[in-house]
Formats: C-alpha cells, structure tokens, sequence
C-alpha cells in the first residue's frame, strides 16, 4: 500500500488544480506507483501468485483510464505519458 505521505507527493506533483485529488491524471500517477511497488514486491517473492493477480488487475485498470484521458484529452494524455516516463527512466 500506499503510504499518506508518498500518496500526498504523488498527487502533488500530478494535480491540475489546488483540491484535486481524483482526476484521471492523478488517479493514473497513483496507480503507477502502486504498480511499482506490486512489481518490486514480486521480485523478491516470484511465487506470490494473489499479488500477481492484483497487478494484473491494476494494469488493466490503469490502461483503462489511459484510453479515457486519450479519448477525452489529448495533450493531457501525452503530457502525463512524458511525465511517467521521465519517472520510470
């Protein structure tokens, strides 16, 4: 899990507005680094086969969200594809 204060950085960096906390770009960030962190936790424990399941899931949700923000916001989308990317690398 997330904790508060890495939860509160991630929406910080990725908010449109000073009280948003639930659109599409913030949701993705989040689930991003949740996605990270499932990963890392697999490495160590390959076997963990509910953990693997709920990554599987959170992929597919955040792909679900990045269609959404694709379809509806283009430049939005291809800013925060560039921001993620910068984080990941």
């Amino acid at each position: 899990m997330l904790n508060k204060q890495l939860k509160q950085d991630v929406i910080n960096k990725y908010k449109i507005s000073s009280n948003d906390t639930g659109s599409s770009q913030v949701q993705i960030a989040l689930i991003t680094e949740r996605i990270d962190q499932i990963a890392q936790h697999l490495k160590k424990n390959p076997k963990d086969m509910h953990s693997k399941l709920g990554l599987l899931k959170l992929v597919g949700k955040r792909k679900t969200f990045l269609k959404y923000l694709e379809r509806t916001d283009k430049v939005a989308y291809n800013q925060l594809v560039s921001k993620l990317k910068e984080v990941q690398a």
